[in-house]
């Protein structure tokens, strides 16, 4: 039986609801535990039910909306928690909602439903059969949740602590909001591309795109630096929590856009001379 669009974005939506209530009481289940250890806990809890949804349609895509869905209901969840009583924790709240709207909506306007899987996701089943599920479990499932729950870490502070926003955060809070515009932008001006027949199998070169190959990808890496240096504003004590916004740096740098730049080496052609004349991700001009 084939999973239509409509179905498919309704079991997503009851999934992430169920496993958002998994979160809710496994966080309630250990209250002696420091707040991020229980954050971790309930976050963990949530990526497994994900997964089981995964194997029950056989599909690790059900968890592709985790990474975009996760920030808004980490921050609704200190907002519960602590309250919107400070302005840094309203900002941040807006900010990780906007992120939200921005990347989910993405996502689910194009995704035609539990008909599809992505490419990387099918390459790991042709290569490695018999390992795919464990992969799918530790590198599609849990290696995001932990990179997302590192770049959520600033939020705590953030949103927890009383500040007066100095330059340092309303710094942070224009290259976030920034950051969610340029992937915006990025994302419609690939979408008109390839709506059109003619430029099937051709290389995107315009608009922000002629500078970047992935200038969406770069407005994803800035989102998190941003929300790193509202929660510096609070404490300069916590630089440490840049943690998560570089591991996420380092994971498309070194993971993710690698992968996608050698399949667009295989599959289109120019693909490298468009290389030569574009940076990986900073959407500006080169010399």
């Amino acid at each position: 039986m084939k999973i239509g669009k409509g179905l498919s974005v309704v079991i997503q939506l009851v999934a992430y609801a169920l496993a958002t209530v998994v979160a809710v009481v496994t966080w309630r289940l250990y209250p002696e535990l420091d707040d991020l250890w229980r954050l971790a806990a309930a976050d963990a809890a949530a990526t497994v039910f994900i997964f089981i949804t995964s194997l029950m349609f056989n599909n690790s895509s059900m968890y592709d909306p985790y990474w975009s869905v996760k920030p808004a209901v980490i921050a609704t969840g200190f907002a519960v928690l602590f309250g919107l009583d400070s302005f840094p924790a309203i900002v941040l709240f807006i900010l990780m909602h906007l992120y939200n709207l921005r990347l989910t909506s993405n996502f689910w306007r194009d995704w035609p439903g539990l008909i599809h899987e992505d490419w990387r996701y099918q390459d790991f089943r042709r290569n490695f059969p018999k390992a795919y599920w464990f992969i799918s479990f530790t590198g599609i499932h849990f290696f995001p949740t932990l990179m997302v729950y590192l770049a959520c870490i600033p939020l705590y502070f953030g949103m927890k602590l009383d500040f007066e926003m100095s330059w340092i955060g309303w710094l942070g809070a224009a290259i976030t909001l920034a950051a969610v515009v340029i992937a915006f932008v990025a994302d419609e001006q690939m979408r008109s591309f390839r709506k059109k027949p003619e430029n099937k199998g051709k290389n995107m070169d315009e608009g922000l795109w002629k500078y970047s190959r992935h200038p969406n990808y770069f407005g994803e890496i800035m989102t998190w630096w941003g929300i790193w240096l509202i929660a510096l504003n609070a404490n300069f004590d916590y630089w440490w929590t840049g943690v998560g916004a570089l591991a996420i740096t380092v994971m498309f740098v070194f993971i993710s856009i690698p992968m996608m730049d050698k399949r667009s080496l295989q599959r289109r052609p120019n693909f490298e001379e468009y290389m030569k004349r574009t940076w990986m991700i900073v959407p500006i001009p080169r010399k």
